[in-house]
């Protein structure tokens, strides 16, 4: 797991955050996968956004698969992850988690879509992909369940 902080704006414990996201690619089957997690501000996550998804506005997380059906040379490359660390800290607060609740969410939600799954394709897949999240979340936070207000 590779960790970047590209911001400064607030303090992350990247050390808990990656030993989290380790239990949940583990969880996944995926612990041979490398994973590289870049933390940015609402500013550039928006610059992102708008660059890869034509989507003029601050998002929460981006994912960005590096498996391709015919690249049969970088099978352990599982992809790159980026969240803005204020939405977090904005949206922690609407779904009733800790701001590494709250992060861990968002990567949960990342890692899936780098694993395929879409909740953008269908309700059926959004249902799934919602109940996998879920399920590890709960698996890392016993007992804690986002509030109704979260889509993931």
């Amino acid at each position: 797991i590779l960790f970047k902080n590209a911001q400064r704006k607030i303090r992350i414990n990247s050390k808990g955050i990656k030993n989290n996201v380790k239990q949940v690619l583990e969880d996944l089957d995926c612990h041979e996968k490398e994973l590289s997690i870049l933390v940015v501000s609402d500013a550039k996550i928006r610059e992102l956004n708008r660059q890869y998804r034509g989507m003029d506005r601050a998002t929460d997380v981006l994912s960005f698969p590096q498996q391709e059906e015919d690249n049969r040379l970088n099978r352990h490359l599982l992809g790159d992850v980026v969240f803005s660390a204020e939405t977090a800290a904005r949206q922690a607060k609407e779904h009733g988690l800790s701001f590494e609740e709250e992060i861990l969410l968002l990567l949960i939600h990342g890692i899936l879509h780098l694993l395929g799954y879409d909740h953008e394709r269908s309700k059926k897949n959004e249902k799934q992909m919602r109940k996998k999240s879920r399920e590890l979340f709960g698996m890392l936070f016993p007992g804690k369940e986002p509030a109704d207000s979260c889509n993931f």
